[in-house]
């Protein structure tokens, strides 16, 4: 069974899931840094496939993400790296990218490389939900792979029950229509789209993900869904501290989780 299922499967609540970029803050820092996170009680991991033009991303994202191209971070080069991750660590890997380089990639090949190293599922912000159906989730089931898709505060509920229907493993739901970026609180408006999302008894586990830095931003994250995805505030303490095991030691601080032992 994919590890996604598994987890959450296993865990219904509570689970914690980190994104970074791919070659940040160093160009071989990457299985390192899955490693660290998986040692301090990460649930599942999102490794950020770099891109020049990150249209669903922040500032410190699209920092993370010039940088690991200067660095000389590329699709071919994760793969490389990530050519015996299954080795040392055994959460869900999900890698997280843009259309243009998965499309010169070729989806065939990789799909088929992310399921022999081992990586779960992919996310495609810009993947219009007609390509996934007609062209991406064919190749994405023969290989086992879970495609994720997005919704956010604007996704009509006929759109969310469509993406309920056509797609496994969770559904990200976007705090904000804004980019990502850390916020200190979520406002009355967008628990109001927790609850409305609360109501419509979806059939997948929801992970809520944009702008969760803090203390509040996860509690609120945790009560309305499976869990939280935290991006941006890992990526800005990874480049404060670069170092994976103070970063994720301090987010943990932040958002009121105790250390690992």
């Amino acid at each position: 069974m994919n590890r996604i299922n598994q987890l959450f499967q296993k865990k219904q609540s509570n689970v914690l899931s980190i994104y970074f970029c791919a070659g940040h803050p160093t160009l071989d820092s990457t299985v390192h840094t899955i490693q660290t996170l998986e040692a301090n009680g990460v649930d599942m991991i999102e490794v950020g496939i770099p891109f020049s033009d990150p249209m669903a991303d922040g500032p410190v994202i699209q920092d993370a993400a010039t940088k690991a191209l200067r660095n000389g971070m590329s699709l071919r080069l994760l793969f490389s790296q990530l050519a015996d991750i299954r080795q040392s660590v055994h959460i869900p890997l999900i890698l997280m990218g843009y259309m243009n380089p998965i499309y010169h990639y070729g989806y065939d090949e990789f799909f088929k490389t992310c399921s022999r190293i081992g990586i779960d599922g992919v996310i495609i912000p810009d993947l219009p939900f007609a390509d996934y159906l007609n062209e991406v989730k064919p190749i994405a089931d023969q290989y086992d792979l879970r495609v994720i898709m997005l919704i956010t505060p604007e996704t009509s509920e006929e759109r969310i029950r469509f993406i309920d229907q056509h797609t496994d493993g969770f559904i990200y739901m976007v705090s904000s229509a804004a980019t990502t970026g850390t916020q200190k609180e979520f406002d009355a408006a967008k628990q109001a789209y927790f609850n409305r999302i609360n109501q419509m008894n979806l059939t997948h586990p929801r992970m809520i993900g944009f702008g969760i830095s803090n203390r509040q931003t996860y509690q609120t994250s945790i009560a309305n869904a499976s869990g939280a995805i935290i991006g941006s505030q890992f990526v800005r303490l990874l480049e404060e501290l670069n170092d994976p095991e103070a970063a994720i030691r301090q987010l943990r601080t932040l958002i009121g989780l105790p250390q690992v032992k």
